[in-house]
């Protein structure tokens, strides 16, 4: 888990990308250094999701119609699995693989578990 705000830059972005793993002080935490291209794609994705959210949260203080709030949701839950296929596709071809070149099996137990979340 990586915790980065949407507002950060590249400069605070690379500081916690330096170790391969850390700790938040509650628990054993992975870090994920991402190449510039990713990470941009990635915030980018999560920008539009958040004015989208901002967005509905405007329409039910306008009292706007259920149905085109629920419309608008909608897009929200495509865009987020957009997101999650972006990410997802992203792990397999470098956490994945680096973990199993290295002899790290129990990663691919770690994916069907996340792979079984993400399908309820």
């Amino acid at each position: 888990m990586i915790n980065v705000r949407i507002g950060d830059n590249m400069e605070n972005k690379d500081k916690k990308a330096m170790s391969a793993e850390g700790s938040c002080g509650c628990c054993e935490c992975k870090t994920k250094h991402r190449e510039s291209e990713e990470y941009n794609d990635l915030i980018r994705r999560l920008n539009k999701i958040e004015g989208q959210v901002r967005g509905v949260k405007q329409m039910v203080e306008d009292d706007r119609y259920c149905i085109d709030i629920l419309t608008q949701v909608s897009a929200i839950n495509s865009a987020l699995n957009s997101f999650n296929k972006v990410l997802l596709a992203n792990h397999i071809k470098t956490c994945v693989v680096d973990d199993i070149r290295e002899g790290n099996d129990e990663v691919v137990d770690e994916l069907c578990k996340t792979l079984q979340k993400l399908m309820k």
